[in-house]
């Protein structure tokens, strides 16, 4: 029976300092932090906002182009869509293919995203100081870059 090789420390830091997906995910969760403060007043997460805003831009819209538009997953996408439900924020009914359903945003749901606005352009804004304007605008050049390579992966 062999033995297995510890893992060699160096490498690992290694990993985690060129490791495109973990610090992808490390940025991720700092600036949704500054997104999620900023929101919280109106009782909405980052997530909960960028989605309102993508049904308001698609709607009417199936579960699954909006699983496709926001390259999340359906059963992600169908827990964080059931939250909003129970908040009021949106409606779920069946398309003419009963098997799929279609998004709405309620009146409520579309108050939300309005309030939401003002309070995400300042988390934008904030952000974009700490940047610059040009380094945001490569920055998310490059992160739409980044979408396109990883969906040819």
């Amino acid at each position: 029976m062999s033995r297995k090789a510890k893992p060699d420390v160096a490498q690992i830091l290694e990993i985690g300092r060129t490791c495109v997906c973990f610090n992808v995910r490390k940025a991720s969760r700092a600036v949704t932090h500054v997104y999620d403060s900023a929101l919280r007043s109106v009782g909405l997460r980052a997530t909960q906002f960028a989605l309102l805003s993508a049904i308001k831009i698609l709607q009417p819209v199936t579960v699954t182009h909006l699983a496709q538009a926001t390259i999340t997953d359906r059963t992600t996408l169908g827990r964080n869509l059931k939250l909003i439900e129970k908040k009021g924020l949106i409606r779920m009914l069946s398309g003419e293919d009963l098997r799929e359903r279609n998004v709405y945003l309620t009146e409520r749901g579309e108050g939300a995203v309005a309030k939401g606005i003002s309070l995400w352009e300042e988390a934008q804004t904030r952000l974009t100081e700490q940047l610059g304007e040009e380094r945001v605008e490569r920055l998310l050049n490059d992160l739409s870059l980044l979408v396109e390579a990883a969906r040819r992966v």
